[in-house]
């Protein structure tokens, strides 16, 4: 097949992008030919909450990435979308994500559409977003409505486009295995690369910080007097994308700093793999979710993780198998750290994750697409 995928890629960084880019490589690996078009402009700069929207890193050299869609210039949105009509591709995939894009987005489809050859199905990863902004749902319907179909990587998202009574066919598929950082490091080496006391355990919150992933329930848990006298430190990776004073606040209440290794500046991709390899478990305190790359970077590297019973997270993380799911509450969460450490689990989980993780293929993904857009009365 001839497929477009549209969505974040390089120059642009972050866990976007690097899906959009290893789906490309998974079409490639399928056969097919295929091109990414991402943004000449994401976000204005006052809407971004993050440092920068650009990688620093040196561009893939095996994708074809195409620089051309402004999100806020309909100039830009007419002349992707035409000429993406007139060059009749037979799959065009739509990364969408949040409702500002969908104007964007969804006048792109339009377009496509019209040459009534190509096909237009997104991967949905929010319908309705963690941050809810007056206008999201018209904007998000708009994109909606131009799609011949959906695949979604929680049921919760499935259920959410039902719910909006969107008929088209829509599947669930698990978001694959991000296998793209590399291989599996001793936790020696990861411990020493990371400058780590190996006199210590750590924990690992990874990514982005916003309200919505629960940092703060995990600083309060942590504060719990059975953990504060043990050898462990968490390891807090990731961007604020948010206002820092709040956490802040709850380190010097609860005389969190010593017990804290702070790396909050973007982690470069070839630093994930001393991240995650040094931590003993990942933990997601997430307060609402729908699913999680962090995830299937920990499955990638065969870390238990430590998920809240939020959105999709569960649906991926068996309880007592690869790690704990739990209600996102401060003693909660302390519960399952304190069992971790006291009954040893480390050994155990690690196991279960690594014979869970062969379920979480791109090529089952990229099935999962064609299948949607060639079966246009397929919904389950």
């Amino acid at each position: 097949m001839k497929v477009v995928i549209i969505g974040p890629a390089y120059p642009l960084r972050g866990g976007l992008a690097t899906y959009n880019e290893r789906l490309a490589r998974a079409f490639h690996e399928a056969g097919d030919e295929v091109r990414i078009v991402t943004f000449s402009l994401q976000y204005p700069d006052f809407l971004f909450p993050g440092q920068t929207q650009f990688s620093t890193e040196p561009g893939p050299t095996d994708l074809d990435i195409e620089v051309s869609l402004n999100s806020v210039n309909p100039l830009s949105w007419y002349r992707v979308g035409n000429r993406l009509r007139r060059e009749r591709p037979d799959l065009v995939i739509f990364r969408f994500w949040l409702p500002f894009m969908g104007p964007a987005l969804g006048t792109v489809a339009r377009l496509v559409r019209r040459n009534r050859h190509t096909r237009v199905v997104a991967i949905t990863d929010n319908v309705l977003p963690h941050e809810k902004r007056p206008g999201d749902r018209p904007l998000t319907r708009y994109f909606l409505a131009a799609c011949h179909g959906f695949v979604t990587m929680s049921r919760a998202v499935l259920a959410d486009l039902r719910r909006l009574h969107f008929r088209q066919p829509a599947v669930y598929r698990p978001h694959p295995l991000y296998d793209n950082f590399g291989p599996l490091k001793p936790k020696a080496d990861a411990l020493r690369a990371l400058g780590l006391d190996p006199a210590f355990h750590y924990l690992l919150f990874f990514g982005f910080i916003r309200a919505y992933k629960g940092l703060d329930i995990l600083l309060q848990a942590f504060a719990d007097e059975r953990l504060a006298h043990r050898p462990i430190k968490l390891i807090i990776a990731g961007e604020f994308y948010e206002d820092a004073a709040p956490y802040e606040a709850l380190i010097r209440q609860h005389n969190l700093e010593s017990r804290l290794v702070r790396a909050t500046d973007f982690i470069p991709n070839e630093r994930v793999v001393d991240y995650f390899c040094a931590a003993d478990m990942v933990v997601q305190p997430y307060k609402n979710a729908t699913q999680s790359g962090v995830s299937q970077i920990a499955y990638h590297f065969g870390r238990p993780m430590l998920v809240t019973d939020v959105g999709g997270l569960a649906e991926l993380i068996p309880n007592g198998e690869v790690g704990y799911v739990v209600p996102p509450t401060p003693h909660a969460i302390a519960d399952a750290l304190v069992d971790f450490y006291e009954h040893e689990r480390e050994p155990e989980f690690t196991a279960g994750v690594w014979a869970r993780k062969k379920e979480f293929s791109w090529e089952v993904m990229v099935k999962a697409l064609k299948e949607v857009a060639e079966r246009p009365k397929l919904i389950s």
